[in-house]
């Protein structure tokens, strides 16, 4: 995956949670979502990346909801 498609495929990861919770705001989302694309940066193997950093922020985005 080059950078161009992962950047495409995180900008869906952030829609898809924003439908996922609603009440979280946009800016929480990106938040919780650029924090695990920091995360992963430096793993060599970057196609299944968007769909841990979705995974690791939907936990994230469930936890600060039930705070």
């Amino acid at each position: 995956m080059n950078p161009q498609e992962e950047d495409r495929a995180v900008a869906k990861v952030i829609d898809r949670l924003a439908e996922k919770f609603p009440e979280s705001p946009r800016v929480r989302i990106e938040q919780a979502v650029h924090e695990q694309q920091e995360a992963l940066a430096g793993n060599p193997v970057r196609d299944y990346v968007p769909v841990l950093i979705e995974h690791a922020a939907k936990d994230r985005l469930r936890s600060l909801a039930s705070s």
